[in-house]
């Protein structure tokens, strides 16, 4: 059995898996990881993986050090299941190469765009030969929104939550409808630019905002928002028999 660690900007989450199912996810802090211990009581994990896009805190460092099972850390170093072709791979948010990797387990011999819309928007692209080729980084959907306030000096901090019309009628409806149909052409601007260069393409959305957007290219999404998790559980599995 396998424990998932994949620590984000905001929230850390902890996964058990048994083989390639996922049993239970649960959401912890960043900072502490104060749920871990009872999570490994829980469970008879047999080894650990950790992902991390922060410098872990001394309380987090501590919790991992009394772990019962050994733990890899996943890095620029680690051995994957896909070929990585990205120019600069230590500087590669180990979020990415998990959603990718977690997408080409899905589906493996398939061209893939994976979207893993979080903090930030993420682009990546494999080809059927698996072979990671790289993507693109966008701002998130809080991220558009806090912008727009922090960067001008009047717009107001807009909630995503709320009215939504095809065009403003007020300060608050065009901001809220600017953000969000903004970020629905842009990921189907990405959908339809990819499926153009290769027409059998599939794509994956993932993370932690929802989109619901009218497309005619719906029928080759998929949406799974443990793709990073899998991808996860992937490696470790594919270190354990290396």
């Amino acid at each position: 059995m396998n424990l998932i660690i994949d620590i984000g900007n905001t929230v850390a989450k902890l996964a058990a898996f048994d083989g390639d199912e996922l049993l239970e996810v649960v959401h912890d802090s960043n900072e502490t990881l104060e749920h871990l211990p009872a999570f490994c009581q829980k469970y008879p994990f047999r080894k650990a993986i950790l992902a991390t896009v922060i410098d872990l805190t001394a309380d987090v460092q501590d919790r991992l050090k009394e772990l019962p099972v050994p733990l890899l850390y996943l890095g620029a170093d680690t051995p994957l299941p896909v070929e990585n072709l990205y120019e600069t791979p230590r500087t590669l948010g180990y979020d990415r190469m998990a959603a990718v990797v977690g997408a080409n387990a899905l589906c493996p011999g398939r061209d893939l765009l994976v979207i893993d819309a979080g903090t930030c928007i993420t682009y990546e692209f494999i080809d059927a030969s698996g072979r990671y080729h790289g993507g693109n980084i966008s701002p998130g959907l809080q991220m558009r929104f806090k912008a727009l306030h922090q960067f001008t000096g009047r717009l107001p901090q807009v909630q995503a939550e709320g009215r939504l019309l095809p065009l403003g009628k007020d300060t608050d409806t065009a901001i809220r409808s600017g953000v969000l149909q903004g970020m629905e052409y842009e990921i189907s601007g990405y959908i339809q630019t990819m499926k153009h260069k290769y027409p059998e393409l599939l794509v994956f959305l993932t993370g932690g905002n929802e989109f619901s957007f009218d497309t005619n290219l719906k029928n080759i999404i998929f949406a799974d928002k443990f793709l990073v998790l899998k991808g996860l559980n992937r490696i470790l599995n594919y270190n354990d028999r290396i």
